[in-house]
């Protein structure tokens, strides 16, 4: 029964630097006939590790860092089942939650998307779902049964492909962070549901599907796209004065905050902040 329904759904895994994480996905993606990985510009052996490890998987290898939602994109585009199921390299979910998933969505055939309850390591669930950030904030308490909602983090997502004819997959402005919320709120906003499975677990290693010989750069480049992108959201769902007000009293916070961070002295936490100030400083406003 769950070789059947694995015969449905295409494995998307975006890596960079992601060769530390490869061995934890073999439980799932040795089993799964449809992998595609695709990498965007590792140098650490990731797409070369991928090949040998499933040869049955379709590893594209960019040659350089497209982005996120970019390189989910060259997935998608070649992915010929009637189910994708989106996984970061740092997220693990067993064969046997992706059938649960896959057979949810036979039943709710409205939903355009359905995901698994994320967890951490130690088991505690994290809110990996609410409603639109631009409609209202969510209260209450954790979900305990399928439940529609308005966003789900890109970390787990199982995309029934026919839903997105109307809306595209992700929106490629966004480098990195935020190109979920947008494409969660597109969805919304055409009135395609999206359902959380809290009952379906997927272990999150938070910030941990990349690596490489330079940790602080990438946290600086995480915090650069981060301000980045949440300036690009603003525009594009609210205005561009909302985007220039959001600017400003991000650039004040930040600018403050830092002098307490070499106190407080974290370098990791300090590049991300350095990036952070970068991306509001070098973010173009476009008209």
């Amino acid at each position: 029964m769950v070789t059947a329904l694995l015969n449905q759904v295409t494995v998307v895994v975006v890596t960079h630097e992601s060769a530390h994480c490869l061995r934890g996905l073999d439980g799932l993606l040795s089993q799964c006939p449809h992998v595609i990985v695709s990498d965007n510009g590792s140098a650490d052996g990731t797409p070369e590790q991928a090949q040998q490890l499933w040869p049955h998987a379709h590893v594209l290898r960019h040659g350089r860092n497209l982005g996120f939602g970019a390189a989910n994109n060259r997935a998608l585009d070649a992915v010929r089942t009637p189910f994708a199921f989106l996984l970061n390299p740092d997220c693990q979910l067993t064969v046997e939650g992706l059938g649960e998933l896959i057979s949810a969505a036979h039943e709710l055939s409205d939903a355009a998307i359905l995901a698994p309850q994320l967890v951490s390591v130690t088991g505690k669930p994290e809110i990996n779902y609410r409603w639109p950030k631009t409609r209202w904030l969510s209260t209450g308490p954790r979900a305990s049964g399928p439940v529609c909602v308005g966003f789900v983090c890109g970390a787990a997502m199982l995309f029934r492909m026919a839903r997105f004819e109307k809306v595209g997959f992700f929106d490629e402005q966004f480098f990195l962070y935020y190109e979920d919320d947008d494409l969660c709120l597109r969805l919304f906003n055409a009135h395609l549901p999206m359902v959380l499975l809290p009952q379906v677990q997927a272990v999150h290693f938070s910030r941990g599907s990349v690596k490489g010989a330079a940790p602080w750069r990438s946290e600086y480049v995480r915090g650069y796209h981060h301000a980045q992108s949440k300036l690009i959201f603003a525009v594009k769902h609210q205005s561009l004065e909302a985007a220039l007000q959001l600017r400003r009293y991000l650039l004040l916070t930040t600018t403050l905050a830092m002098p307490l961070r070499l106190i407080a002295f974290s370098p990791k936490l300090l590049a991300r902040m350095w990036g952070r100030w970068r991306g509001l400083m070098e973010w173009k406003r476009h008209d």
